[in-house]
């Protein structure tokens, strides 16, 4: 699993009761895969709360406390064998959380031959039982579209690699909902003046992905810079040397203010226990705040690398998609179109502000700029590209008609000139090339920004937005 945190995932089997005393060996047969089922979920991360096979409503009404008092994130219900759907409503009404039902039979077909030499016809029909997983699953659907309980499915068989890796990614996808849930989102500043596109309903982003928004002032993280001491200070630019590629005409005043301001950045997100941050503040005619603002990129980027994605100009929506991004393990950087190579087919993106080190391709400069272009200050800035090969990239685009929705395009990072301009910078291909891609993205009406990440995870993401309930669409 990528995500740091742990998931719960609550697993039982479902059966029924009246054939085992007619089918000797069935149960524990069934019992026996629902167990290698359970040792295959289990994991680092996730926490497989298995309470066997279930049979009856009165026993599936125990196990659905036993699911409640766990405080699982995700139920699993393995169909063993038939079952009836009362055994399964109690389960779902009462765990309350996103079900996957798993429709798998023991291996990929029944060995008729053996089967048909079978003598006694009582043991054929509990070998075939052992097999009838499919039996009762448009019952499991026909209960589930009545009571509007989403559900999700997973076919085929226990043993096959394919069914392990769409769980694998349920199980992931989870796992991400679950670290959105637990995001402490931090607002500091304002929103850049005119950026209609990245303003956003912050009580419909806490209502959508359960993440806690927490509305902070620039004064107060002023106010912690102040306190820095110089050890602090020196301590952080050797950091700087270590994590950067520190170009020789960055001038030493300029790392020190960066340093200062990356130590007093740790503390405030110790102190509002963030896991996320959206930024935007100009400072202006106020020296304090306008040194804070102009120094925050090298800080910004380390603590993206440290799993708390920063997103600038006050872009909330782009900071959740940053999340969702770092939470699946593939990065998540800041990113926007700067131009289009026409001539190689390929769209130029990046972004001024902190870049995603952990996924750069080779180590992330840090160069000084006279001037932030559209920003009040200089200072110094981050210039990196992201990992060569393929990337996926996620906006969280909000609109009148869906609310709120995933769009995602997967393509490839590509080597080549980039501009020297002491911001990110990559080259991305995608499949239908430049040109149908941008219109077919554009066309869903995202905000300008976007999270970049390493790795084709669409898939991740659409069952990601399944488990959310809402809409996806990729380019």
């Amino acid at each position: 699993m990528e995500s740091t945190e742990q998931l719960r995932a609550g697993l039982c089997g479902i059966g029924l009761e009246a054939y085992w005393g007619q089918f000797a060996g069935l149960k524990t047969r069934l019992e026996g895969h629902v167990e290698e089922a359970a040792n295959r979920i289990k994991r680092p991360g996730v926490y497989c709360v298995n309470v066997g096979l279930i049979d009856t409503p009165i026993a599936a009404c125990k196990a659905a406390r036993k699911f409640r008092s766990a405080d699982v994130d995700l139920l699993l219900i393995y169909i063993a064998t038939y079952a009836v759907s009362s055994i399964v409503l109690p389960l779902v009404r009462r765990a309350g959380v996103p079900v996957i039902v798993l429709n798998l039979q023991p291996e990929a077909a029944i060995d008729y031959a053996n089967f048909n030499r079978l003598k006694d016809r009582t043991a054929m029909t509990g070998s075939w039982l052992e097999y009838c997983s499919a039996c009762p699953a448009p019952e499991i659907a026909n209960l589930m579209r009545r009571a509007k309980i989403p559900f999700h499915q997973v076919t085929g068989t226990l043993k096959e690699e394919r069914v392990w890796n769409e769980i694998d990614e349920w199980l992931s996808a989870a796992a991400v909902k679950t670290a959105l849930e637990e995001n402490r989102l931090g607002l500091l500043g304002r929103y850049y003046n005119g950026m209609l596109d990245v303003m956003a309903d912050v009580t419909q982003i806490a209502i959508t992905f359960g993440s806690h928004i927490e509305i902070l002032e620039v004064d107060e993280l002023s106010g912690l810079r102040a306190q820095v001491g110089d050890e602090a200070v020196a301590a952080r630019v050797r950091d700087f040397r270590e994590h950067f590629d520190l170009q020789p005409d960055c001038e030493m005043k300029e790392l020190e203010k960066a340093a200062r301001t990356s130590v007093a950045l740790d503390e405030f997100v110790a102190r509002h226990d963030l896991s996320s941050l959206a930024y935007y503040y100009e400072g202006a005619g106020n020296d304090a705040n306008l040194d804070t603002m102009s120094s925050v990129i090298l800080g910004m980027s380390l603590l993206t690398a440290r799993h708390i994605p920063a997103a600038g100009e006050y872009e909330v929506k782009n900071a959740i998609a940053m999340k969702i991004m770092d939470s699946f393990g593939v990065g998540g950087s800041f990113t926007e179109f700067y131009a289009v190579d026409y001539a190689e087919d390929l769209v130029l993106m990046g972004h001024d502000g902190p870049g995603h080190v952990g996924i750069a391709e080779g180590k992330t400069k840090v160069r000084p700029l006279q001037v932030y272009h559209g920003k009040v200050g200089s200072g110094v800035s981050v210039e990196m590209s992201v990992r060569y090969g393929p990337v996926t990239l996620l906006s969280v685009v909000e609109d009148a008609e869906t609310g709120f929705k995933l769009l995602v395009a997967e393509g490839e990072s590509a080597p080549g000139d980039i501009l020297e301009i002491g911001n990110t910078n990559s080259r991305y291909r995608f499949p239908i090339g430049a040109c149908e891609f941008l219109e077919r993205w554009n066309a869903q009406g995202p905000a300008h920004h976007c999270a970049v990440g390493v790795g084709h995870v669409g898939g991740r993401l659409k069952k990601l937005a399944d488990l959310l309930e809402i809409h996806f669409h990729q380019v």
